[in-house]
């Protein structure tokens, strides 16, 4: 899986791990296709910082997976939701999680 879309899956899973101006840095990078030039003149701040954010970001985000899991537990339970037949169970699996 390519690094770029493995992350912003990452992402998903982890978000609320992050302040609101790490979320946004992010999310104009990876989802709204922004350079770090353009995030920093948006935001007021220096292209490095971006650079710098993001980085740690990848981090921790490879660093919560590997110690905690979730994605890739979220991965098979979903796998196994695939053979479930019943559709009402399914939905209110998957609004858990």
């Amino acid at each position: 899986m390519e690094k770029k879309a493995y992350t912003g899956m990452l992402y998903d899973v982890y978000t609320n791990m992050f302040s609101d101006r790490q979320r946004q840095y992010f999310e104009e990078y990876y989802y709204n296709d922004y350079t770090l030039s353009e995030i920093a003149e948006n935001l007021g701040v220096s292209r490095t910082a971006v650079h710098k954010a993001l980085r740690l970001m990848e981090r921790k985000l490879d660093e919560y997976e590997s110690k905690l899991k979730l994605y890739e537990k979220r991965k098979k339970i979903n796998k196994l939701l695939e053979k479930v037949d019943d559709e009402e169970l399914v939905k209110k699996i998957k609004d858990v999680l």
